[in-house]
């Protein structure tokens, strides 16, 4: 078995400390940093997020690989950025004003970083105000919305209704969380809605033109 193919199934058994050793095992044997991403890591995610969807794993089980892929990262976005390599997309995500709950924004992040996003996470309890400040700077293809409460529902379409009255109203919004259906998704103009992480990686390329 070939190293990334090991990095690989790390990843996916959220073995953080193989992890980092065989992706630092792959750059010693002259693996570029790019080439671990896509042929290693970006594949045991893309296996995770098939997993979790189809409920054969579990919240805790995705965490763990998603700490085992940030470990191997560490090692790896160094050396991309010394390359020039750059993520093909860029994401912004917060939860909405109100709203303090961040387990399933921080998963969907790190599935998107997965996907060859570059994820901007703006927190939790964000204003309006505050996303549309971020799509000025990072110009992103895609803006997530998360909400756990169904109080801050209101929030959602306050946010959505303020990045459609700025100059930025054709960037891709998306939401989810616990209270939202695709029926709310639809009501408030997003543009994609997605019931889990794994959902928001195929959601999100196919809104940017890649799925």
């Amino acid at each position: 078995m070939t190293t990334l193919e090991l990095l690989s199934q790390a990843v996916g058994a959220g073995k953080s400390k193989d992890a980092k050793a065989l992706t630092q095992r792959a750059l010693d044997e002259g693996v570029g940093p790019g080439e671990i991403v896509n042929q290693a890591l970006v594949p045991a995610m893309a296996a995770v997020g098939e997993k979790f969807k189809n409920n054969l794993i579990f919240v805790p089980e995705m965490l763990v690989s998603a700490r085992a892929m940030k470990e191997a990262m560490v090692l790896l976005e160094p050396r991309l950025v010394a390359a020039g390599i750059t993520p093909k997309y860029t994401a912004v995500i917060g939860t909405v004003q109100g709203d303090l709950h961040d387990i399933g924004k921080n998963l969907v992040a790190i599935m998107w970083k997965g996907a060859n996003f570059k994820v901007i996470d703006l927190g939790t309890n964000v204003p309006p105000t505050k996303f549309i400040s971020a799509i000025k700077e990072h110009q992103p293809h895609v803006v997530g919305l998360s909400g756990l409460l169904t109080t801050t529902m209101p929030a959602m379409v306050e946010t959505v209704k303020a990045i459609r009255a700025s100059e930025y109203k054709t960037v891709k919004i998306m939401v989810g969380g616990a209270p939202v259906s695709q029926q709310f998704a639809d009501e408030i103009g997003a543009d994609g809605y997605a019931p889990d992480a794994g959902a928001a990686v195929d959601r999100a390329l196919a809104l940017v033109g890649a799925a």
